[in-house]
């Protein structure tokens, strides 16, 4: 089974996610990102979901998680629960 350990930040809409994509990409910490905007309860551990299988997240967060480049940030990234920013840390193929 394929493993994966990402990070995120969850905002409601793609124009906040956009925003703080921005902070992203000019060296803001990811972490204190999330603690400061992200709605998703992760936010305490500065957005870190940990270690999870293939199947367990949402589709759209799967794809971004087990086949985008790691250590990028990818997104927003549009799921029933909002708008995410979504680093993975590593990924195994099982």
């Amino acid at each position: 089974m394929a493993r994966a350990s990402a990070y995120h930040i969850l905002v409601k809409t793609k124009e906040e996610a956009l925003k703080i994509k921005q902070k992203l990409d000019k060296g803001d910490n990811f972490q204190k990102l999330a603690k400061q905007y992200s709605t998703c309860p992760s936010k305490r551990k500065g957005g870190d979901l940990g270690e999870f299988n293939k199947g367990d997240m949402v589709k759209a967060f799967d794809d971004v998680v087990f086949r985008r480049p790691i250590l990028e940030v990818h997104g927003p990234i549009k799921t029933q629960f909002g708008y995410h920013l979504i680093k993975t840390v590593y990924r195994s193929n099982g």
